[in-house]
Order: C-alpha cells, then sequence, then structure tokens
C-alpha cells in the first residue's frame, strides 16, 4: 500500500509501464546513434583489445555475408543500452514509486544514481576479466587447436557476460532498498547465506556461458555482492528506524 490519495488499476499500472517503456527505448534508439557511428572504434577496444594477452591469439572471422552488418547494429544496440542506463534504471524506480510510502520516494533519485553506478561498474568489472578469461580458454587447447572465432558468437558471449555482471552488482541496490521497504533484514540474509550460496551457483550457471570459468568469475563477485548487501541492508533497517 502506499499513503497516496488514490490507487492505480491494473489498466492503468499497465498504461504506465507501457509508457516508461516506451521512453526507455527511446533513449536506448537516441544514445545507440553514435554507437553505431562508432561501431568501428567500439570493435576494437572492447572486443579486440582481450584477445591480445591470448596465446595463441585467435583470429576472428565471419561466415555471413551480412553478418558484419548486423554486427554494427548489435554493437550500437548495446553501447545505447549502455549509455542509455540512467535513463532506463529512472523509467523503472519511477514506474515502482507508486508502491512506495511518502518518505521512501524520497531515495528514488539516489537509487537511480546507484543503480546506474553499479550496473557501470558490473560491465567495466567484467572487461578487466575479460583478457584472463579469453587467455585461459585459448591457451587450454595448447598448440593443437588454432583458435578462431566467429564475430558474432564472440560478441554474444563477451555481451553476456557483461550484462550478467551488470545486472548482479545491482544485488546491494535492491537489498538497500528491500531493506527501507522492511521486506529485508540483514538477519534473514544472514540466516540464509546457506541458500545463498547454492542459489549463488545456479545463476552464474543460468547466467554464464557454460564453462566453469565464467561460472565461477561470476559466481565470486557475486559472494561477495552477498556480504556487502548484509551491510547495506543493517544500515537501511538503522535508517528506517531512525
Amino acid at each position: 500500500m502506499t499513503d497516496d490519495q488514490g490507487e492505480m488499476s491494473f489498466l492503468d499500472h499497465l498504461e504506465e509501464l507501457r509508457w516508461r517503456l516506451i521512453k526507455a527505448a527511446i533513449a536506448v534508439v537516441v544514445c545507440a546513434i553514435p554507437s553505431g557511428v562508432f561501431w568501428k572504434r567500439i570493435l576494437d577496444f572492447v572486443m579486440i583489445y582481450p584477445l591480445r594477452y591470448a596465446s595463441p591469439r585467435p583470429k576472428l572471422i565471419y561466415t555471413n555475408p551480412s553478418e558484419s552488418v548486423m554486427l554494427s547494429f548489435k554493437i550500437a544496440f548495446a553501447g545505447g543500452l549502455i549509455a542509455a542506463s540512467p535513463v532506463v534504471f529512472y523509467q523503472l524506480w519511477q514506474f515502482i514509486s507508486p508502491g512506495l510510502y511518502r518518505k521512501e520516494k524520497r531515495i528514488i533519485l539516489p537509487a537511480v544514481c546507484a543503480s546506474t553506478f553499479f550496473f557501470i561498474a558490473g560491465i567495466a568489472f567484467s572487461y578487466t576479466t575479460f583478457p584472463v578469461l579469453i587467455r585461459f580458454l585459448t591457451a587450454y587447447g595448447g598448440s593443437r587447436l588454432d583458435p578462431m572465432f566467429r564475430i558474432d558468437e564472440y560478441f554474444g558471449f563477451l555481451l553476456k557476460i557483461s550484462l550478467s555482471f551488470g545486472a548482479v552488482f545491482e544485488l546491494p541496490v535492491i537489498s538497500y532498498m528491500l531493506a527501507r521497504m522492511g521486506v529485508l533484514t540483514a538477519g534473514f540474509l544472514i540466516k540464509k547465506i546457506r541458500y545463498a550460496i547454492v542459489a549463488v551457483f545456479i545463476v552464474a550457471a543460468v547466467l554464464t556461458p557454460p564453462d566453469v570459468i565464467s561460472q565461477t568469475m561470476l559466481a565470486g563477485p557475486l559472494l561477495i555482492l552477498y556480504g556487502v548487501s548484509i551491510i547495506v541492508a543493517a544500515v537501511a533497517s538503522r535508517r528506517k528506524a531512525a
């Protein structure tokens, strides 16, 4: 419940969701334009850079005449989504805000800033792990196999890991908001830590490609973030009680 005078009907919620999605989509499209213009530079920086430390060094290929064209659109969309993430998170939290009390709505803007920060931080963290991951995966075959990556599959591999890290880095923000709403407590998180460990590895297995290294590299930070979420929930509960 909220302390607003009126309550929105189910159809009103759907209409609100539709407009929020439209606004978020427009922001992504607008931000995708410069990403599309400079897609080759993004390709060099984001995709080719991690390959420099691989041994043997993989060769990027494409097997479909239109694959390079489709790649430029995918890079534009991914760049637009990341660049427009503040607007996307703003629309998300504004859609949730009618279900909050007036006092809780004051933290919407900080929640948007924190969500954006942790999302970008997760992507940046994953980018720093790419060279290590690619180096291990290419060295695994030794000198017996020549690594040749299809550009579309390689991009999908990097994008899936990046967005997965960006998503799981939102855990402290979600924990803080739920704790401020009285839905979650630090004690509950501590009590369920054994189940959380199992859930972490399941989530890592679902979000990452089917290799142990990628799953472990995601599960490790996620466990750390779970510990941070316990601290965040404790702080949020104290502020709510104050």
